[in-house]
């Protein structure tokens, strides 16, 4: 096995150990994620409950996926989602340093596009 190959197989390994992490963390209802929506206009509980019972059902597929066959248009997702989900950090209250911790989250989903070549056509970004 070269050197790229087992690149990519690391990333993967960590990209879906991210998400299924975090999406077990929403399964549960993880309290500080909850009271994060209310920043976001939606105040009631129930309701942020379930959406975040959503998202981590999202995510912990988003791992799955990643690790089995990391197609370019999930890992891109992957990328955005976790940059969005680091950024949030610091626009609810938390230290800017909460937000620089989690680059990789973002990172090692971009930097696996790139190991796998970046799509020149729009089909490609489902292979």
């Amino acid at each position: 096995m070269n050197n790229t190959k087992i690149a990519s197989w690391i990333l993967r390994i960590a990209i879906a150990g991210e998400f299924i992490g975090h999406g077990v963390f929403a399964l549960q209802g993880k309290p500080q994620w909850i009271n994060w929506f209310s920043h976001f206009g939606i105040t009631n509980p129930e309701l942020a409950t379930q959406l975040l019972f959503l998202i981590g059902l999202a995510d912990i597929i988003t791992g799955f996926i990643i690790l089995v066959k990391p197609i370019r248009a999930i890992l891109l997702w992957a990328a955005l989602w976790g940059f969005w989900t680091a950024l949030i950090r610091p626009i609810v209250g938390e230290p800017i340093w909460d937000f620089i911790e989690r680059w990789a989250n973002w990172g090692a989903p971009l930097a696996l596009i790139f190991i796998q070549g970046w799509p020149k056509k729009f089909k490609e970004w489902f292979k």
